[in-house]
């Protein structure tokens, strides 16, 4: 079964004939309106393709046939767009995530950072020894014999400094005593950060109390004459407990904590 087309016409064989795949497209056009009816007549003349053993075929204007190549045209335009769309979505996913995971990083390592920094400064403060009395020199030292002492010998050093003279912890520590001390005068007894003791007796006046944290170089009273002296002066001990009798050489304590003296 074939149509053709008014006598006279001739169109290219690439234009003029399609297949049924062809035929399909322009049946579904022809549903819209695009192809009007064919003659009747047309159908009559015909004979039955069982009888001609040949495919039939639909021949169809220049007019239609580039409507359809359009339609087709821009359905692909379309899908290429669609595609090229999906690409840049996933491509615009791809950096956000990337730039989300750098940006994680970098807070990551501003924190670590941070804690490095931290942990730095808390080792140095911990490990920042003074003099207690800055300018200072021992003027009486450890295990001095005389009959001053109860215990016939110094259990600490004597540090130089008229009354009044600004007195410092040695390090990071706790107060633990903070006044009269007997035989010691008014006297602050400090627990170092390590466990160890440090204790400065004979002050005119203190300015710590018992439990206050102090830092390295912080005054904690004034230098002064008060309880068994014979002048102002400093009595600085370090121990291993807070109690007297615990003493250890307060000269190398200073100096195995990086103090010069």
């Amino acid at each position: 079964m074939a149509f053709t087309r008014a006598t006279g016409k001739h169109r290219r064989p690439s234009r003029m004939q399609r297949t049924t795949a062809r035929a399909a497209g322009v049946a579904a056009l022809t549903t819209t309106g695009v192809i009007g009816t064919v003659a009747a007549p047309a159908f009559a003349a015909e004979p039955a393709p069982e009888q001609t053993g040949l495919t039939p075929v639909v021949t169809i204007g220049d007019s239609i046939a580039d409507q359809i190549d359009a339609q087709a045209a821009a359905q692909q335009h379309a899908a290429e767009e669609a595609a090229l769309r999906k690409m840049a979505e996933e491509a615009a996913r791809e950096r956000a995530a990337e730039a989300a995971e750098e940006a994680r990083e970098a807070a990551e390592k501003a924190r670590e950072a941070k804690e490095r920094a931290a942990r730095e400064a808390e080792r140095k403060r911990l490990n920042t020894f003074v003099m207690p009395i800055a300018g200072s020199y021992v003027s009486t030292g450890y295990q001095a014999g005389s009959s001053l002492w109860s215990s016939g010998s110094h259990t600490g050093v004597d540090f130089h400094a008229a009354s009044g003279t600004p007195v410092h912890a040695v390090g990071a520590a706790t107060v633990v005593e903070a006044g009269w001390g007997g035989a010691y005068g008014n006297q602050v007894v400090l627990k170092m950060h390590d466990g160890t003791y440090t204790q400065y007796g004979h002050l005119s006046s203190i300015g710590v109390s018992v439990g206050q944290t102090v830092t390295a170089g912080q005054q904690i009273g004034l230098s002064g004459a008060t309880g068994n002296v014979t002048g102002p002066h400093l009595h600085f001990e370090a121990r291993m407990s807070p109690e007297y009798g615990s003493d250890i050489d307060p000269v190398a304590y200073l100096r195995a904590h990086g103090v010069s003296l």
